[in-house]
């Protein structure tokens, strides 16, 4: 039951492919938020009974069911909620092969075509980003915090090289890192899992714009220096989840160079805009950066999870990740290679990078440069439709990204109306947006990082946010 004869493997291939189809064909109809109710969706697992097992067709029907009417749609032309887009058809291909084919990238030897065009993908982005050419090395990743995370071990080991062999208990104070008040929290979660603790993350103070001040980084960390503390590592976050915002990775790029600091740029979301020629210039200082992170289940539109953590230090991945196993097959060539299992956290993995390696061969940079383009043309049209609604955006950034308020009334800028506000777009199922805080204050938030979105699709959820407005009051 393990392996299907062929002809019912090619039943099934054939109704995994029409699901597919339908949903494509159903998804502008269906609603980006259906229930998520647990017990609506554990009523559906009733009929799950392992000792009774079902025929291919119905257990497909099941799953195809639970998956229509229990997940959010990220892929909904009216899905204006986090940074989960729409996704490529040659990184849904990219899955469909790697799960059959089922490369084990843990060996270079076991899988060399996928670990050498993971490479290639890496150098390029790397170049594209600002590093030089072929200087880009790396791994492909689960997502965004593992690749902060790697970066962080990565900054340790340069900072504290007998933090790998002894951990922190072997050096002579407390190492601190830096990150802005907007940065991610997946920074302060691989504080805990390194033994650092949440306490070593230390929160920077934002200017007016609510980007990292270089002038209070420096000042905190001239006191971290004389309270005998050990600073290692700042973040510069070029995209914020909350508003897009881009810290000047120029300014702290040089601070951490002269205090000694490995600079790591989140570029997790926003770092895909650097890819856009007239885009580029908001980045300017990103090839300084010790390492980035790059998410290309976000704003390269590939399936998750595909994360990428690059360095323009490749002696530091070994250093870093390293483990002698004499089990391991060890790659014996005249060219030098990188052995996956000995320069990423991970061990055994999956080919991930095949995702964007075949959306890029098919799309290529033209394809991508169009398409972020179009959607920060269409963040331009949101900004100036949400004012002639008599919205007030309360972030500014070049990215397409609103988080606004309403303007229209003495409490639209109170957490209980943004909240009602939000939850009855949501519920009524027509569109998305979520609640975010900037500066600790409430502010809803609507982002265009799914191509599907278009000028229609704006002109319904401002139609369906005044709705609720007038609902609420």
């Amino acid at each position: 039951m393990l392996e299907l004869e062929k002809a019912r493997r090619l039943s099934l291939w054939s109704q995994v492919s029409e699901a597919i189809e339908t949903f494509a064909d159903d998804l502008p109809q269906l609603p980006v938020y259906p229930s998520t109710n647990p017990d609506a969706a554990r009523a559906l697992l009733d009929a799950v009974d392992f000792t009774r097992p079902m025929p291919p067709s119905e257990a497909l029907e099941l799953v195809v069911s639970g998956l229509r009417q229990h997940q959010v749609h990220n892929g909904h032309p009216r899905y204006f909620g986090l940074f989960n887009p729409a996704v490529s058809t040659m990184s849904v291909a990219a899955d469909t092969l790697v799960a059959a084919f089922n490369p084990q990238l843990a060996a270079w030897t076991h899988a060399p075509f996928p670990c050498e065009a993971e490479q290639l993908v890496i150098r390029e982005i790397g170049m594209r980003l600002g590093y030089r050419e072929g200087q880009a090395s790396g791994s492909f990743t689960s997502g965004g915090a593992e690749a902060n995370h790697s970066a962080m071990l990565m900054a340790l080991e340069r900072a504290f090289p007998d933090f790998a062999a002894h951990g922190i208990r072997a050096l002579s104070g407390q190492p601190v890192l830096y990150v802005s008040s907007e940065s991610h929290h997946s920074f302060v979660k691989a504080a805990r899992m390194t033994g650092l603790g949440a306490a070593a993350v230390r929160s920077v103070a934002v200017d007016s714009g609510f980007l990292m001040d270089p002038n209070a980084l420096a000042q905190q960390v001239r006191r971290d220096r004389d309270a005998g503390e050990l600073p290692f590592m700042v973040v510069a976050t070029l995209g914020t989840t909350s508003a897009g915002l881009i810290d000047p990775i120029q300014s702290i790029a040089s601070l951490g160079a002269k205090q000694q600091l490995w600079v790591h740029a989140d570029a997790a979301w926003g770092g895909a805009a650097a890819l856009v020629p007239e885009l580029k210039p908001h980045f300017d200082g990103l090839g300084r950066a010790d390492s980035i992170t790059v998410d290309a289940h976000k704003w390269l539109s590939v399936t998750m999870g595909g994360g990428m953590c690059l360095t323009r230090h490749p002696e530091m991945l070994e250093r870093t990740f390293a483990v002698d196993a004499g089990y391991m097959p060890t790659a014996e060539t005249a060219t030098p290679v990188l052995e996956p299992h000995r320069s990423s956290m991970q061990w055994t993995r999956r080919f991930i990078g095949l995702k964007l390696f075949l959306t890029l061969l098919v799309a290529g940079w033209e394809g991508y440069e169009e398409t972020i383009r179009n959607m920060v043309r269409l963040g331009g049209v949101l900004r100036v439709k949400l004012a002639e609604d008599g919205w007030r955006a309360v972030n500014v950034t070049p990215l397409p990204v609103v988080c606004f308020q309403d303007g229209t009334r003495p409490e639209g800028t109170s957490l209980p109306f943004l909240k009602s506000v939000a939850k009855i777009v949501e519920s009524g199922g027509r569109a998305w947006v979520s609640i975010t805080s900037l500066g600790g204050k409430p502010a809803l938030r609507a982002c265009i990082t799914n191509f599907r979105n278009d000028e229609n699709s704006i002109e319904e959820l401002i139609e369906i946010l005044g709705a609720a407005r007038r609902q609420v009051g």
